[in-house]
């Protein structure tokens, strides 16, 4: 498990550098940190910043200089940086996406920027802005009322070549029934410096009301795609319900049916990730949310195995403490795989 003790750890992103870096193979950690002095761990998402740690065998972590640390006034992220993804180009080079929020909107207006690095450890930021939300099919913030949703950027690739960008966002014209209209954001480009904001993938469910930390990944040859949301965040289900879900889909920039999502954990995680070891299927972290006093309590778990349920619908836990597990979930162990 990977967690400090000054400093609240949650949100997360690993890259895999086992076989492109041949002098120091790793997996690389980037984490979202916040001084847990604050006292109230609410106050984190304020005082965000990206740490980074590094990992043979993605349990034990040697924490290195941060990633991304607090921008001066007048930066997209002058208040806080939020999740993001790394990519690799094909000359060699690296894309950090990350979210960004200001201090001018108080933290209501939510953007995505890029850094780049050769080495993983070195990242120098773009001074553009690379992507805002487009009000042709995303909500923007009013000036008022509540955050406008555009963030976690998760990036992936195509057999054709093209990139794409997975967003959290909510439709411009919600969901009949007022609530629950978190979709699917979508953006495309050919070199990952030039991108064009499309339609969502997915509609308005009335289900959710955020897809928070999207990513698309490709299990056993079938491609998956993961988000988390909250009870709290779902029309008329409340505490316990939520947690990390799973949803088949045909590839990175197919159609989402976000309706027929399925739970993969319970509230006590959060923040899933699918992570490749080249030794089989890949294997999931996810960060402790809460425990038995519904306290927040933070920091990336040990590796756990899934596998695809029998209905082909999503992925499920093999071999995690049974309390990880969703309620309406069949306990599985390794031996009945």
């Amino acid at each position: 498990m990977f967690d400090l003790t000054d400093e609240w750890v949650w949100d997360f992103w690993v890259v895999d550098d086992r076989h492109t870096d041949a002098d120091h193979p790793a997996y690389h950690l980037f984490f979202l940190k916040a001084p847990r002095s604050l006292g109230d761990p609410e106050l984190r998402h304020l005082n965000a910043s990206v740490g980074h740690a590094v990992s043979r065998d993605l349990r034990d972590w040697t924490r290195v200089e941060d990633a991304l640390v607090p921008q001066p006034l007048g930066a997209f992220d002058d208040l806080a940086t939020w999740t993001g993804s790394v990519v690799r180009d094909d000359d060699g080079g690296w894309h950090l996406f990350s979210t960004g929020v200001a201090q001018a909107e108080e933290g209501r207006v939510q953007r995505i920027g890029v850094s780049t690095s050769a080495d993983l450890h070195r990242w120098e930021r773009s001074g553009d802005l690379l992507l805002e939300a487009d009000r042709r099919w995303y909500r923007r913030w009013a000036g008022q009322g509540h955050q406008e949703h555009w963030r976690d950027p998760w990036v992936v690739r195509d057999d054709a070549g093209l990139w794409h960008m997975y967003v959290t966002a909510q439709a411009a014209g919600g969901h009949p029934g007022g609530a629950g209209d978190g979709v699917v954001g979508h953006a495309t480009s050919a070199d990952l410096r030039s991108w064009r904001v499309g339609a969502p993938l997915s509609s308005p469910t009335g289900r959710f009301d955020q897809l928070e930390v999207i990513s698309v990944t490709c299990v056993e040859g079938r491609w998956v795609l993961m988000f988390s949301c909250l009870g709290p965040e779902m029309p008329g289900v409340g505490v316990g319900g939520g947690g990390v879900w799973t949803v088949a889909v045909d590839g990175p920039g197919a159609p989402v049916d976000v309706a027929a999502a399925v739970r993969l954990t319970s509230e006590r995680l959060y923040v899933g990730k699918l992570v490749p070891t080249g030794d089989g299927p890949p294997v999931f972290l996810a960060f402790e949310n809460r425990g038995d006093s519904d306290a927040f309590i933070g920091g990336v778990i040990d590796p756990l195995a899934v596998r695809w349920r029998a209905d082909g619908a999503g992925l499920e836990l093999v071999d995690a403490p049974p309390d990880w597990h969703p309620e309406e979930a069949e306990l599985i162990s390794v031996s009945a795989r």
